[in-house]
């Protein structure tokens, strides 16, 4: 097969039912468009918790994730308490880390005011597509905490917003272009 991504040839190569995680996220959600601000907010977490580990790691506990962080829901976790704070740092179902805990908690609040100005977090991503990952990175940095150039080119291409989550090549290509990406739209214009 030809142009095929890193993650999309590492895919491909896998044994019948190796990496199970992988090979399912790869064909039903990465580079395809989300549709709900507490799913890309749960995008983002998941992201962020990523940094310095392995993807599959988080893959793993994403269900755990999606428990411990409320379904993601954006306004719930906008509201957490010290308490919920602890209960986040004692979950051996996550990633225990303090300074991605509060960046979960930090950037849901700050969502929560893109909502009021913007009309969603998907509204926002909107306004400023498209543009080029230096120039989502410095948005991301000014707005966000905890995310640096790779956590922002990850949730971009994930979420359909940066091209190059799967080549040409890749037999999920085109099922992820049905998901409308942001990314397509703009060779349209």
């Amino acid at each position: 097969m030809n142009s095929l991504t890193k993650y999309c040839h590492y895919v491909l190569s896998l044994e019948k039912d190796q990496d199970p995680e992988n090979k399912i996220y790869h064909d039903t959600e990465y580079g395809f468009t989300l549709k709900s601000d507490d799913e890309l907010f749960g995008r983002l977490i998941l992201e962020i918790n990523q940094a310095g580990l392995s993807w599959t790691t988080i893959l793993r506990k994403k269900e755990n994730f999606r428990k411990a962080y409320k379904n993601f829901s954006i306004k719930k976790i906008s509201k957490f308490s010290e308490k919920d704070f602890d209960r986040l740092m004692n979950d051996a179902g996550i990633i225990r880390n303090r300074l991605k805990i509060n960046a979960a908690i930090h950037n849901a609040n700050v969502i929560i005011g893109l909502q009021k100005e913007f009309g969603s977090f998907q509204d926002w991503l909107h306004s400023h597509h498209p543009k080029s990952l230096e120039e989502w990175t410095k948005l991301f940095k000014k707005t966000f905490v905890f995310v640096g150039g790779e956590i922002v080119n990850e949730f971009l291409m994930s979420t359909g917003y940066l091209e190059g989550a799967h080549g040409p090549g890749c037999p999920i290509y085109k099922k992820a272009l049905k998901s409308k990406p942001a990314w397509n739209s703009k060779k349209k214009k």
